[in-house]
């Protein structure tokens, strides 16, 4: 037994609720979620997405109204994603200044000018054949893609998007996005880049959600999950080429990485807590096995002592509606 006991007694801080909270090392609050959602056009109501219990596809709209009833809640940040019925081979709707992208941004804008806006800037959703790019065979062209994302990235900044959110996993892609924005004068618009985006099988219920075609994989430009000194070089390389803030996703499975990008990296880091790990939760309370009021606050929590200082999470209405 240690010399130091019964001198000292670490049970003493935990002896009461008061006590608890008052030597709580990490707290996160509505200020550090950010909520992601799914737009769709053409409908007329609301879309129920079965492998993600609570969430639904929002009727273009009905965009307005939710982004009213998000900023009442105390919803302070959202992301877009928009499922398309304009798909091409190259995802072209997305830099229509007509298209879903803009009038996405355009609407959670006009309706409440301080939330902030975060457009998902990638093709998964707007291509006919599901990859996040130029497909040249198989292969998705990388330098082709970049291109176009610097062509969506200013349509978005165009309708108000505070944020544009490269989640294409190309190469250079923060770079040639910052060449577009402040090449046609949007020197503040902010990049978060998903700069560290592995090849996850958690993003399974998101296929549903945002109605991607995809056949095949993304395994030869997402990270391979067991890597883990690459997955610094992905983070730092984005921040070399001018990221505003930095992202891990997932989250759950890989605060490790968002530990070690944590003390390579001065940037406000984001993690996003994805499809599969809301669905896990969701399904294992539903089930009974466990309390999904603490094991959202643990996970959301978890991620937080990691080292996120941002958070993506679906549950993010459900911390306003319930409280922490």
């Amino acid at each position: 037994m240690s010399q130091l006991f019964p001198t000292t007694r670490l049970r003493r801080l935990r002896r009461n609720e008061s006590l608890r909270g008052l030597f709580q090392e990490t707290e996160f609050s509505l200020n550090d979620l950010v909520l992601p959602i799914f737009v769709e056009e053409g409908i007329d109501d609301f879309v129920p997405i079965t492998s993600m219990p609570g969430v639904m596809r929002i009727p273009e709209k009905k965009l307005a109204s939710e982004i009213e009833r998000y900023a009442r809640a105390g919803i302070k940040s959202v992301m877009t994603f928009g499922v398309s019925h304009h798909l091409d081979a190259e995802g072209s709707d997305t830099w229509n200044e007509q298209g879903l992208v803009a009038r996405m941004a355009r609407i959670c804008k006009d309706t409440v000018p301080e939330m902030v806006v975060m457009s998902d800037t990638c093709f998964c959703e707007y291509t006919s054949h599901g990859h996040c790019g130029v497909l040249h065979g198989d292969a998705v062209d990388n330098d082709a893609t970049l291109r176009n994302l610097g062509r969506q990235a200013v349509i978005a900044a165009q309708a108000g998007a505070d944020f544009i959110s490269p989640s294409a996993a190309m190469d250079g892609q923060v770079q040639a996005i910052r060449s577009a924005l402040d090449a046609a004068g949007f020197l503040d618009t902010s990049i978060m880049a998903y700069s560290t985006k592995f090849a996850s099988a958690l993003y399974g219920p998101f296929r549903e959600a945002g109605g991607t075609a995809l056949k095949g994989d993304r395994k030869a430009y997402q990270m391979n999950p067991m890597n883990r000194r690459e997955a610094v070089r992905e983070s730092l390389l984005d921040e070399q080429e001018g990221a505003d803030a930095l992202m891990v996703k997932p989250a759950g499975a890989y605060l490790d990485i968002i530990r070690d990008i944590r003390e390579a990296s001065r940037l406000p880091l984001a993690a996003y807590q994805v499809s599969g790990e809301y669905a896990m939760i969701k399904f294992g309370a539903q089930a009974g096995a466990v309390d999904e009021h603490r094991v959202v606050r643990e996970s959301l929590g978890a991620i937080k002592r990691a080292g996120a200082d941002i958070i993506l999470t679906y549950f993010a209405m459900d911390i306003a509606r319930d409280g922490i």
